[in-house]
């Protein structure tokens, strides 16, 4: 598109917002350099357009979508506590637009190549006042949204500065159709998602998580998130007046939300805007709006799929603590191991093989000691017999939330894993919220912090460094949401960060509902991978726990592999019930966790999905296609084939007689002869699912 800027006399007034219609008024707009003025910028393709706006002094944006009105003039700007406020009183004094067009490979993935193609505008703002403090908002536009950041140049009043409100808003055009999670709770992000007006949100808790996904009356599809969070609060959103979010920093405990010095950049605040709801899993904004891969060659970061001595402990067959029951033992690793190098599953998880266990480890993370063993654990042996079987452990490190604890022991530990040869690590964060213990240097309790403030989204990013300076990959549970970061630091593979699987083990409401992952696509799987452990064969655990069960068929067990993106994948069931069922089995084995390319073909949120994703060692295609409790017939063309040529396609569907509640065993394992010209009708039973392999013949 043609950028155009034009110089103004200063201090110009203007009395109302100006607002640009169409990519060609967005072309025609008068840039003002003065205290009231117009900047307007399209996406590449022109559906997006931005427009920031001084109003007397004061920052605001406005989003549109074709002629839809997406985001109302909203204002910016950050407050501080003795430092003047960089929301008003301001000038523009120089304004910069900017476009970019390129592509990058990602070392593994759910796309092997990822387009980064932006439209860019930058407003330079300096205070009227005396002070002439300034910053710049930088707005990227892509063709599915946008990306917003305040860069604060080096100034001596924003040295060491404390901020205390992000001003950002975000003004809904119309009381939309929400899905979302509370913050502020003690669970963290561990909440099943509710689906209400935006409305309804203020009337029941002070903000909530994001991604923040949204539907418009007139059939459009909102989220809104942050990318390349570094050094700052991650952002929640509290409602406001008038449909409007407001950004909400989740605070250290003295209420302060950044400690910081300039220059400084935030992270974005980004905005995905999609005709379709399917069509928000493949805008890699979030991703293209992260650095590139800082870490140089990572051939060392391998995808791959783990089993684990973790859900017997779920379901109380295995205690973490020693015992008779103790799961990581030397001889239940080598059975795990033994199973693992049997059917080619690369990585076994071993958890509670440390000493900490013992006792209210809940309470009392600081007896953790992340280099020592049980007694009836030998690391080094079990490391070496897995060594000889080809198999590769996953280590784990669970902090019960005792940061100071963790970070004394992080380097011996990461170092003792490198010298077996592990490369992997599940960390864990447990603990009620407000959980973190901050001390000083005598030991001296400070304040106690959020998983989500700006203290732990800097300890979450030390870990990072640190594991991938002993060239260790990580799957981070109760984590710092994903903000793009696999981007810059590939090893950060995956991570929890919303209900999982366990639930359905142990919660007292009886588990996750048939709905819960038709939502998680839509919702936490915008930010990223999500290690959710599916892949459970025994569907009710009468034996260990008699009140809870897998609310799924089976067949929606096998399909969650395609649906649910994770580079590291479990396969969470124990040995002997997958033993019991080696023709389901196998689907798991041939399912890839690295692809070349994704394509959501249908979806609704809360209600169904169908994902196809071609894997990017081979010409194979794989299709997982879920619904809530109620079951349906999709029809899918199969036009992702490549054309003129025949597949197999080796289906594993739902029995004709199958229901989550009465018979959610019945399977049917059939092929079919198809090709790009197919049309599919698969038949998804209540609750259910169907998973599809593709192989060229």
């Amino acid at each position: 598109m043609r950028f155009v800027k034009h110089e103004s006399h200063p201090y110009r007034t203007t009395t109302s917002f100006p607002v640009s219609k169409t990519e060609s008024s967005c072309e025609e707009t008068i840039y003002d350099q003065s205290i009231d003025g117009t900047y307007c910028i399209s996406s590449p393709d022109g559906k997006v357009q931005v427009t920031f706006m001084l109003q007397q002094g004061i920052p605001y944006y406005h989003v549109r979508y074709f002629d839809k009105d997406i985001i109302n003039p909203s204002a910016l700007g950050l407050t501080f506590k003795d430092t003047e406020p960089l929301d008003h009183n301001f000038r523009s004094v120089n304004v910069t637009y900017g476009s970019f067009d390129q592509s990058w490979t990602q070392p593994w993935g759910e796309v092997k190549e990822i387009r980064n193609q932006y439209n860019e505008l930058r407003v330079a703002l300096e205070k009227t006042t005396e002070t002439r403090l300034r910053m710049t908002i930088a707005f990227r536009v892509y063709n599915c949204g946008l990306g917003f950041r305040y860069e604060l140049p080096k100034q001596e009043e924003l040295i060491n500065f404390k901020l205390i409100n992000e001003e950002t808003e975000f003004a809904l055009t119309d009381d939309h159709q929400a899905w979302w999670i509370p913050a502020y709770q003690p669970e963290r992000y561990e909440y099943l998602y509710r689906n209400t007006p935006i409305s309804s949100i203020s009337k029941s808790f002070r903000a909530v998580h994001t991604p923040f996904t949204m539907k418009t009356a007139d059939g459009l599809y909102l989220s809104i998130h942050e990318a390349d969070l570094n050094d700052y609060a991650s952002m929640t959103l509290m409602p406001y007046q008038n449909h409007t979010l407001k950004a909400d920093l989740v605070p250290w405990s003295d209420s302060v939300k950044v400690r910081g010095s300039s220059p400084l950049t935030t992270p974005w605040r980004t905005i995905q805007i999609a005709e379709k709801p399917g069509d928000l899993l493949t805008c890699y904004l979030n991703l293209n709006l992260n650095k590139p891969n800082k870490l140089g060659n990572v051939s060392w970061v391998k995808p791959g799929k783990y089993i684990g001595i973790w859900w017997g402990m779920h379901l109380g067959k295995y205690t973490w603590s020693s015992g008779p029951k103790h799961g990581a033992t030397t001889e239940n690793a080598k059975r795990y191991i033994d199973f693992a190098a049997k059917y080619g599953i690369p990585m076994v998880l071993i958890e509670g093989w440390n000493i900490g266990w013992d006792g209210d480890w809940l309470k009392h993370g600081e007896q953790f000691d992340f280099t020592t063993p049980h007694e009836d654990f030998d690391l080094e042996e079990v490391a070496s017999y897995a060594a000889k079987k080809g198999v590769k452990i996953m280590g784990h490190h669970e902090t019960s939330s005792v940061i100071q604890n963790y970070e004394q022991q992080m380097e011996d530990a990461f170092a003792l894993y490198k010298e077996l040869g592990i490369d992997s690590v599940k960390t864990g964060y447990v603990g009620q919220d407000p959980a973190i213990e901050r001390r000083d240097n005598q030991g001296n309790l400070i304040g106690m912090e959020w998983h989500h403030g700006q203290y732990m989204v800097n300890h979450y990013k030390k870990v990072i460094e640190t594991a991938a300076k002993y060239q260790i990959m990580l799957n981070v549970h109760e984590p710092i949401k994903d903000t793009g970061e696999r981007r810059t630091y590939p090893n950060m593979m995956t991570r929890e960060g919303a209900r999982g699987q366990e639930y359905n083990a142990g919660s007292p409401d009886g588990g996750n509902p048939p709905d819960h992952t038709t939502i998680l696509p839509f919702t936490r799987m915008l930010a990223g991978p999500f290690d959710y452990t599916p892949g459970i064969f025994d569907l009710f655990f009468d034996e260990y726990r008699p009140y809870n069960r897998v609310k799924h068929t089976l067949a929606k067990e096998l399909a969650l592999y395609v649906v649910l993106y994770s580079p590291l994948q479990m396969l969470a069931d124990l040995p002997e019930n997958y033993e019991k069922n080696l023709p389901a089995f196998k689907f798991l084995l041939d399912v890839p966790v690295d692809w070349q390319d994704t394509k959501v073909l249908n979806g609704e949120i809360g209600e169904y999905i169908t994902v196809a994703r071609k894997d990017r060692n081979s010409e194979d295609w794989y299709l997982g296609s879920i619904t809530n409790e109620i079951g349906r017939i999709l029809e899918v063309p199969l036009t992702f084939l490549t054309p003129s040529k025949k597949y197999m396609a080796e289906i594993y569907a739902d029995g004709a007689n199958a229901d989550w509640i009465t018979n959610p065993y019945s399977l049917h394992i059939h092929q079919l002869l198809v090709d790009s010209n197919t049309v599919l009708n698969i038949r998804l039973a209540n609750g259910g699912g169907q998973a599809i392999r593709f192989q060229g013949v």
